[in-house]
């Protein structure tokens, strides 16, 4: 019986990591498809509240099948809306109107860091050395992927929205643990990731003020390192894929991993786009990106793969059931 026991677990993480990852490659993929729209003339605001919309427009059954959830978890729903979906897009645009790219990406991906920082300093749990270095080993790894040191001029206030770029991701990844204990009365993630979505196109709406969008565009073609492509496939991408997808499979990989681990999984995004990128958009890697790609995969592999040291008060790592307490402590948050 132990041993049928430990072999579902281990199943179940390594079906939870390769969600994580599925989701990773999903999301990565948005920047590719994303990138020939803006360069044809879709401003970046817009594309991110079509790529919401759209999403939220899929998920609409699914958020009439699981209405029950507005009123059993309306706290939830608003908070995923606000931050999983509208927070992360928003702060990360504006952000990076302000800094380069690669400084607000890499400030945006501290949120598995802030994770651990959430789990030790204000649930007062511990976290295993192996977690904390996976992290601290992914971080530095996004600084060579991002190439940190070609933008030295930073702004405050665009640093200041990168970080809440980052403070909304690890809102996703707490939210999405959210229930993962209550057995039955677990909220469906389907239905979350529905009514976050809904939520979160309203608020961009309001924001994006698409009524003044060119929507000419879409009817055209974007070039992808001079191939023509449909527009509207490209958005049926950043819709269907990059967004339906990825909060799908991101939310049921936390509920087998949890969101420390997932996090840290996450920043393979990173990597993924950037390999994404040189192999459809034409944009090369060089040598520092080619080693911090590989130093995000060890640091990914380390904090997987950590377990809970004998004898200690169960800390938080990468694998196991302590973890799972953030669902029934985090309800109040």
């Amino acid at each position: 019986m132990h041993t049928s026991v430990s072999s579902r677990g281990g199943r179940g993480k390594g079906a939870g990591l390769a969600l994580a990852l599925g989701s990773a490659l999903a999301f990565g993929g948005s920047g590719v498809a994303a990138k020939p729209l803006i360069e044809a003339g879709l401003d970046p605001l817009h594309v991110v509240w079509l790529r919401v919309a759209g999403a939220a427009l899929v998920m609409l059954p699914l958020a009439v099948r699981h209405r029950a959830l507005l009123r059993r978890r309306p706290a939830l729903l608003a908070g995923f809306g606000l931050l999983a979906v509208a927070g992360v897009q928003a702060c990360y645009f504006a952000a990076i109107s302000r800094i380069p790219v690669g400084v607000a990406l890499l400030v945006e991906y501290l949120a598995p860091a802030l994770v651990l920082g959430w789990v030790r300093f204000v649930q007062r749990r511990p976290v295993t050395r192996a977690a904390a270095l996976g992290v601290v080993l992914a971080v530095g790894g996004l600084a060579c992927v991002v190439e940190v040191w070609s933008g030295l001029g930073f702004d405050a206030l665009g640093l200041l929205l990168a970080l809440g770029a980052a403070c909304c991701q690890v809102g996703y990844f707490v939210l999405s643990d959210q229930g993962s204990d209550s057995g039955a009365d677990a909220p469906d993630p389907l239905g979350v990731i529905a009514y976050g979505l809904l939520i979160g196109a309203a608020v961009l709406t309001v924001v994006a003020r698409p009524w003044g969008m060119d929507w000419s565009v879409l009817a055209d073609s974007a070039h992808m390192d001079g191939t023509a492509v449909p527009a509207v496939a490209l958005l049926a991408w950043i819709v269907l894929v990059a967004t339906v997808v990825a909060y799908v499979t991101g939310v049921l990989s936390v509920r087998r991993l949890s969101p420390q681990v997932a996090g840290v999984v996450a920043c393979l995004e990173a990597v993924i786009a950037t390999v994404l990128a040189w192999v459809l958009l034409g944009e090369h890697l060089s040598a520092p990106q080619i080693v911090g790609g590989v130093v995000v995969l060890v640091g990914a592999f380390i904090a997987q793969s950590s377990t809970p040291a004998k004898g200690s008060a169960e800390p938080v790592a990468a694998g196991g059931g302590p973890e799972r307490e953030l669902s029934a402590r985090g309800t109040a948050t």
